[in-house]
């Protein structure tokens, strides 16, 4: 077996760089969802249309896989901005998965003992796991989708976001009223400082 060359030796060296940025991004992103306590009673109100926007989310992500990011070593800056959003994605995991408690769920759907949560995370979004699940996908596109699917693979996650945020916004608007109005229209819905005109993320 031949010696590599300088230029295979440093191919190599940032293919398994991407591999173990991209491993220990996903397995520290996950975990707080595997600790998680679980809501031990059954939602007292569940819309089941919010699955069709995690299909399109999970289509956003598996568009992210289709050009063979092993053939092609990403440049230097695209596995910094990846590390970046990759960090956090992780910080908005672990911390609204802690503010949320046991109310977090799947499926979208509100419990009899139903709270708004406005602490931690939710100061700054009013749905950071989706924040956080973007920053997931624009930090494993940089590192390893080709522009001709990244920006496929994000606007189908996006559609898909808007349906589930759509959603879960009516559920609390019709258990907590003008309090979740005025929360809608002071903070943005998973994208930080960006509002439209009623105060949501477009």
């Amino acid at each position: 077996m031949g010696t590599l060359s300088r230029r295979e030796y440093t191919i190599e060296c940032v293919l398994f760089a991407r591999v173990m940025i991209l491993a220990l991004g996903w397995i520290l992103w996950g975990l707080p969802f595997l600790l998680a306590k679980r809501a031990t009673s059954a939602p007292v109100t569940l819309d089941r249309r919010a699955r069709w926007g995690i299909a399109l989310q999970g289509v956003g992500y598996a568009l992210l896989w289709l050009g063979k990011p092993w053939l092609h070593p990403s440049q230097p800056w695209r596995i910094g901005l990846s590390a970046v959003c990759l960090a956090v994605a992780c910080v908005f995991s672990w911390t609204s998965v802690r503010a949320l408690g046991p109310q977090w769920r799947v499926d979208a759907g509100l419990s009899a003992d139903h709270e708004l949560v406005r602490s931690g995370p939710y100061r700054v979004v009013r749905h950071p796991i989706y924040t956080s699940m973007l920053y997931m996908l624009l930090g494993t596109g940089f590192m390893v989708t080709p522009w001709l699917l990244f920006l496929p693979a994000l606007m189908v996650f996006i559609i898909g976001t808007e349906i589930r945020v759509r959603i879960e916004d009516g559920l609390l608007a019709s258990r907590f009223g003008e309090i979740f109005r005025e929360y809608q229209q002071t903070v943005p819905a998973y994208i930080p400082f960006l509002y439209d005109a009623v105060g949501r993320n477009s």
